[in-house]
């Protein structure tokens, strides 16, 4: 008999599928996920992401991008994964037992995985000052600039807008 103590992880999970369920809702659209990559901070809309795993066993792919790391079988789906770090221009940083896989699907069944650093937790929008971005060029996928109330910086990062229109990221034979 199953005990009917509900987990942190049912608590999170149940959390997850509710912001994904209301994600037309203009309080569910302001739920980011923070994550850590290597030392910078992002916010990715919740909506986006399907489901966060642990690192899987990963199929090493010959002559693919630095950034590229295999593909994970993921419940019978096939997913590219994408070490975010590396792709958003980083030195590549070990993972550890805090690392985990974004899973993203975009509309087009584009199934691909992104490993962070760290999970950082389920946050609003609105606990966040936005900043102009930096004069630098920041790649499509970067879409605000932000600050918290200790004042690091966080970036908006749209992983579909990352997976969809970045010319880049389908490009993942090694040149």
């Amino acid at each position: 008999m199953r005990d009917t103590k509900i987990t942190n992880a049912e608590k999170k999970q149940s959390a997850l599928t509710g912001e994904k369920a209301g994600a037309d809702d203009d309080t569910a659209s302001s739920a980011v996920l923070g994550v850590a990559v290597g030392e910078d901070r992002y916010l990715i809309p919740m909506a986006e992401v399907s489901e966060v795993i642990p690192i899987p066993k990963l199929a090493h792919v010959p002559l693919t991008q630095p950034w590229f790391l295999g593909l994970a079988n993921v419940r019978g789906n096939l997913y590219g994964i994408t070490d975010l770090g590396v792709y958003l221009g980083g030195e590549p940083v070990p993972f550890n037992l805090k690392s985990r896989i974004l899973l993203v699907m975009a509309e087009n069944k584009l199934y691909s995985g992104f490993i962070v650093n760290s999970m950082l937790g389920i946050r609003d929008l609105s606990e966040f000052i936005p900043v102009k971005p930096a004069k630098k060029k920041l790649p499509q996928c970067v879409t605000a600039q932000y600050k918290d109330a200790e004042g690091r910086q966080w970036w908006k990062l749209s992983l579909v807008k990352l997976m969809v229109d970045d010319e880049k990221f389908l490009q993942v034979a090694r040149e």
